[in-house]
């Protein structure tokens, strides 16, 4: 890693990723996944959790017919998820550690986007409700011509929004998919959670156990301010 090219840095914007990096939500969609595979008396394990972990709802509903033994139910089981996934996040909207001070520290010094391969109302209520939502200028999510994590597109179209280019942008990420999809459209990342993979470590810039690391805020902190716009 090269901590040191984030914390003697100031990036001209920062995308984050919403689930398990902003939200404590990956439990909700671990939770929503068992309901519908249980349904089918499937029972996932570990292995299976990681391997869905941060990917498109899209393809994470082709996992779970595949895990179930019934691939032509793929869009069935995909709408089941997201229907007990968004119960789930409206009984228990979580921000996790430390993710209200960095967002609010980064908002003084770079534009914010959400780069996320969550449904738009998804990742919009959530950071509504966690009162986070008004402090990014873009929410970016696959759409048309944009892929889902792990291509690229998602953060190059979110740093293009914010106006800079991706090399100038730094991108906050908690799974091995969304760290993928950031260093391949060219921004330096930093990398979130208690138990990293070691391919996500060597990808990323600087690992935390969580936003609230003393460090990566003392950094936030120490930032200079954006200049007010000239009227």
């Amino acid at each position: 890693m090269t901590e040191e090219r984030i914390l003697a840095w100031t990036p001209n914007a920062v995308v984050f990723d919403c689930d398990g990096t902003l939200m404590d939500t990956e439990r909700h969609w671990e939770g929503a996944r068992e309901l519908v595979l249980e349904a089918f008396g499937v029972f996932p394990g570990p292995e299976f959790a990681e391997r869905s972990k941060g990917v498109h709802f899209t393809a994470c509903g082709r996992l779970m017919a595949e895990a179930a033994g019934r691939p032509e139910l793929a869009d069935v089981m995909t709408e089941q998820l997201l229907t007990g996934f968004r119960y789930l996040v409206a009984q228990d909207p979580v921000t996790t550690p430390g993710a209200a001070e960095l967002v609010a520290r980064a908002a003084e010094f770079a534009p914010l986007a959400v780069a996320s391969n969550c449904p738009r109302d998804v990742v919009e209520s959530c950071l509504g409700t966690a009162g986070l939502l008004g402090r990014f200028s873009h929410v970016v999510v696959p759409d048309g011509d944009v892929r889902p994590k792990p291509e690229p597109d998602v953060y190059a179209t979110a740093a293009r929004a914010c106006g800079a280019a991706p090399e100038d942008c730094l991108a906050v990420e908690d799974s091995l998919c969304g760290i993928q999809s950031a260093v391949r459209a060219g921004l330096r990342v930093i990398g979130v959670g208690p138990r990293p993979d070691p391919e996500s470590l060597s990808l990323v810039d600087l690992w935390v156990r969580t936003l609230d690391d003393p460090g990566l805020l003392a950094w936030a902190r120490s930032r200079a301010p954006l200049a007010p716009l000239s009227r």
